[in-house]
């Protein structure tokens, strides 16, 4: 019998390309529990080994084998699990997480394949939906505990801007970088975008990162966004079929509805948003502030396995595995090479090149309170909000700086001592201690 022929009516097929597992089935779990390891065997590392020359020094005196061999017969991992989930009993295990599907969501699905929801105790379902605004409705109306929100959102909820308000806090930065705007293929010839009046663009919601960078990227080049453009609410799953239809120029949307616009061949990146603002935030892992009060064990407990997840999610080796994952139906729906280009960094750009850009996107989960600054000067600037802004006040109640600090601390990641950093977008520095001069700087804003 052949086992190498495909087309061999009596083939016995092996079930995985590896050939070592019975089904595809098995080989991914095998992949997803390797993964798993190398994560803890990276955290537990770093954790006993802060300083990088240390860790380097130790392993290459003993091999990498000998001394995992070595922690695993002094610490009883399996015991300091259930540790973990006795620092406090749970208040609630069964939860409901909101996503979108799109790749800014990695570290909150991979949590769940790779089993960190589990290892503390929560039984999670991914909730996967359709648009930014029923995220935010099931989760103002608990029907989801906890939900990926884009970064402004948590911001604009607890503020009662577009919405009733209510406290709303950010638990992570979910990605940084990872958006791009892209123009239907027959704008090949009109880059320039002061040539751009006229043109029809669609956000995946006024409350995003994408909508302000869009915003942004447009009046620099003289653009005013709210009258020589029109730009349209449209969700990230129907992005690319109202590109395909005409309805739109273009779009300034997530991963991987930018690939996937190249990979049908409709549109090109015209620039990533990474060459607007790099290291900016886009989604955020989120939760109303009441759930924390009522469930600090269940917070803790869900702030762990996220940040275990989003440190799996940054290590370069790990992102072909990802695609892998992220691919199939109940999570991205994507094709693995879609995701492939957009978690790598090296794509087709639809203008003929392939590119290389490993920083493309980054899944850096600390909630600087300097990004919660400059929404809100972009937020006053096109009149989302009105009058005096308390930018610290506002930043230091919903942005959990303070706890991703300590648990991140917790894992061994090593996160910033500062809460504030200058950046800059466009050229032009943004320091959030001069946040109401930068907020009134801009000749194009709203009237």
């Amino acid at each position: 019998m052949s086992l190498n022929n495909p087309f061999d009516p009596n083939t016995e097929l092996s079930a995985c390309n590896c050939g070592r597992h019975a089904s595809q089935a098995e080989h991914d779990l095998a992949e997803t529990e390797a993964l798993n390891q190398r994560v803890i065997q990276s955290t537990v590392m770093r954790a006993l080994f802060p300083k990088d020359e240390e860790r380097r020094h130790f392993l290459r005196t003993v091999g990498v084998s000998t001394a995992w061999a070595a922690i695993s017969s002094l610490i009883p991992f399996g015991a300091l699990e259930a540790m973990a989930q006795e620092k406090g009993s749970l208040e609630k295990k069964d939860l409901k997480v909101g996503f979108i599907p799109i790749t800014c969501a990695s570290p909150l699905i991979m949590a769940d394949p790779l089993g960190f929801y589990k290892k503390e105790g929560l039984n999670v379902t991914m909730m996967k939906t359709a648009g930014w605004a029923l995220i935010r409705d099931k989760t103002m109306n608990r029907e989801y505990d906890a939900a990926q929100m884009l970064a402004p959102m948590p911001l604009a909820i607890s503020m009662g801007v577009g919405s009733n308000a209510m406290p709303t806090n950010v638990m992570t930065i979910q990605n940084v970088n990872g958006q791009a705007i892209i123009l239907a293929n027959k704008h090949k010839n009109n880059r320039d975008p002061k040539n751009w009046k006229g043109f029809k663009f669609a956000i995946p919601f006024e409350f995003s990162i994408h909508n302000l960078l869009l915003r942004y990227y447009l009046a620099e080049h003289g653009i005013n966004p709210d009258t020589d453009v029109q730009l349209r609410v449209v969700a990230p799953p129907e992005m690319v079929a109202n590109l395909r239809a005409g309805n739109i120029d273009g779009f300034l949307g997530p991963d991987p509805v930018n690939q996937r616009a190249v990979y049908d061949e409709l549109g090109f990146i015209h620039i990533l948003s990474r060459d607007i603002w790099d290291g900016h935030p886009c989604c955020s892992f989120s939760i109303p502030t009441d759930f924390i009060k009522q469930n600090p064990n269940t917070f803790a407990a869900l702030y762990r396995a996220i940040l275990k997840s989003a440190a799996m999610a940054r290590d370069p080796k790990n992102r072909s595995i990802m695609a892998e994952v992220l691919a199939p139906a109940n999570y991205l729906n994507q094709p693995k090479a879609v995701l492939d280009q957009v978690l790598t960094g090296k794509f087709a750009d639809g203008l003929g090149n392939v590119v290389n850009v490993p920083e493309r996107v980054d899944y850096d989960p600390f909630p600087w309170y300097s990004m919660a600054y400059w929404i809100l000067t972009q937020m006053k600037r096109w009149g989302y909000v009105k009058g005096d802004v308390r930018y610290k006040d506002i930043a230091e109640k919903v942005y959990l700086l303070t706890d991703a600090r300590k648990y991140m601390s917790e894992l061994g990641m090593n996160p910033p001592k500062e809460n504030l950093r200058k950046v800059k977008v466009m050229g032009k520095e943004f320091d959030p201690a001069k946040a109401e001069a930068y907020a009134n700087s801009f000749a194009i804003r709203k009237a």
